[in-house]
């Protein structure tokens, strides 16, 4: 088995394991194995300014299986999780996983 075989094992068998690390979300309508990473984001967040006169922006970090998600999600569109109507603003491929990063703006007091 080469390299890139085990790896590509190991993004349902290890990182995307329902045992250890991920939890089943809908995404845009599919039920699927995610990771919402909320250290990380607040990492992020903590490098980047998010308030905007009285706007608030709820962003979250999630990874899902490449295999599972399908295409690659472009900057700027849609994405539901759980329900609830997102914007992908930004999307990397890291060999098997996509990072995705998602934000809906909520006013202050919603």
């Amino acid at each position: 088995m080469s390299f890139k075989e085990i790896l590509e094992s190991d993004v349902h068998e290890v990182f995307m394991n329902m045992d250890e690390f991920s939890d089943m979300h809908m995404v845009n309508g599919k039920e699927m194995a995610v990771q919402i990473d909320s250290n990380e984001q607040i990492e992020r967040e903590k490098r980047m300014n998010q308030h905007i006169d009285g706007v608030y922006k709820n962003q979250k970090l999630m990874y899902a299986a490449a295999s599972d998600f399908g295409k690659l999600p472009a900057q700027g569109i849609a994405l539901t999780l759980d329900g609830k109507m997102y914007k992908v603003t930004d999307a990397i491929s890291e060999g098997g996983i996509y990072s995705i990063t998602i934000e809906a703006n909520r006013g202050v007091g919603r």
